[in-house]
């Protein structure tokens, strides 16, 4: 009730066990391993189509290395500072003077024993990068991420909404699938939108506010 009155939701946050892994059992249970690890392999490279879950995995790892007192950073299209775990998204958006400094970045986690994570669209071979950052990212662990199916992602949506503390009916699931855009990432912002347009009216989320949401209203 007092979310009700007060309209507050809780904050959202990624973290390996919201993430629902689908087909990519092996890959979470290879990175859950690599932050685990105090030695082996400290590279892995994650990649596949937009809104796959890439950033939720890396922001994830990151999150629970942190959490176990590790130092830490996070960027997406450029390269963050030294860390003992560092996150390296979009890795296809670096420019020139950007490769450079995580082919450096690369070399140097390696030594030291920290570990760096690195997404893209493409496999490693295939991206448009300097031929020996395409190498280096090659090195290490690589894991194709696949999108979810309906099933999943009809999981993902109920797993979301009972973490900002509402209920979601199977209707509204349905309807969002059916005529929302089809990438995860923007399935959760709508439902949000929905969360937060019914808190304002103090009612339950129903198809027609969703109508309500996707119309901008």
């Amino acid at each position: 009730m007092t979310q009700l009155l007060l309209g507050i939701a809780p904050e959202w946050i990624p973290t390996l066990d919201n993430f629902v892994a689908g087909r990519n059992i092996e890959l979470l249970s290879a990175l859950r391993h690599a932050l685990g690890a105090s030695r082996g392999e400290r590279g892995l490279y994650i990649w596949g189509e937009a809104g796959a879950g890439k950033s939720h995995l890396l922001q994830a790892a990151v999150g629970m290395a942190q959490s176990s007192g590790l130092t830490v950073a996070y960027a997406c299209g450029v390269v963050p500072e030294v860390a003992q775990v560092v996150a390296v998204d979009d890795v296809e958006k670096l420019d020139a003077g950007a490769q450079v400094e995580l082919f450096a970045l690369y070399n140097r986690q390696r030594e030291n024993g920290g570990m760096l994570l690195v997404s893209g669209e493409q496999a490693p071979a295939f991206l448009s990068l300097r031929d020996d950052l395409r190498t280096r990212l090659g090195w290490g662990l690589v894991y194709q991420i696949h999108a979810l199916d309906d099933d999943e992602k009809t999981q993902a949506l109920q797993q979301h909404a009972r973490a900002r503390g509402f209920e979601l009916p199977g209707e509204v699931t349905k309807y969002l699938l059916r005529h929302g855009r089809r990438d995860l990432p923007a399935l959760l912002a709508t439902l949000d939108a929905l969360d937060e347009h019914c808190l304002r009216l103090k009612r339950s989320a129903s198809v027609p506010l969703l109508k309500e949401v996707m119309a901008g209203g």
